[in-house]
């Protein structure tokens, strides 16, 4: 009973030393790779843009679905990578979750636009239905409307040719 003590500190300590050395896999994995898009329609955001339909996302090409928010700032950080894909010829739709009409004007006047569509996502529902942790995220969709990869958190330089690569297998 002496030694009772010192042998549960050891085996705490034990299974301490365990968790530190071997820590778990803090990969995110979608639930929805590799299923339909959940059905939506989105009302236009903006009125030069139209608004967004998963129909819209089965007609045959792949496209860039992104989530994200004028008030996000990983959002103002990926800017620069959606003009970069657009300008190489990648279809983005944009998904804006909680927002102002004209935040998002200002968000987009000083950020650039590279959406071909812009859904209004008020309350955040089409958001859960796919889901999404947060914004941003980027999903890319098949020409049938097939989710293929989710992309969490912004989309930095170096993911780009990564996106483009996903892009052209969801091509085929």
């Amino acid at each position: 009973m002496l030694w009772l003590p010192l042998g549960l500190f050891i085996v705490f300590a034990g299974l301490l030393l365990v968790g530190l050395l071997r820590p778990a896999d803090r990969t995110v994995t979608s639930a929805l790779v590799g299923k339909a898009m959940p059905q939506f329609a989105l009302p236009p955001a903006l009125p030069d843009r139209p608004g967004l339909r998963s129909s819209a996302l089965a007609d045959g090409k792949p496209h860039l679905v992104n989530i994200f928010a004028s008030w996000c700032i990983p959002c103002r950080v990926e800017a620069p990578q959606l003009g970069a894909l657009a300008k190489a010829g990648v279809s983005i739709e944009g998904i804006s979750v909680r927002d102002t009409r004209a935040d998002l004007q200002a968000f987009l006047a000083q950020n650039g636009n590279p959406f071909q569509r812009i859904g209004a996502d008020d309350d955040g529902q089409v958001q859960l239905a796919l889901g999404s942790s947060g914004v941003p995220e980027t999903y890319v969709v098949d020409g049938e409307g097939v989710i293929v990869y989710q992309h969490i958190g912004e989309i930095r330089p170096e993911h780009v040719d990564m996106l483009l690569g996903k892009l052209k297998e969801a091509q085929q």
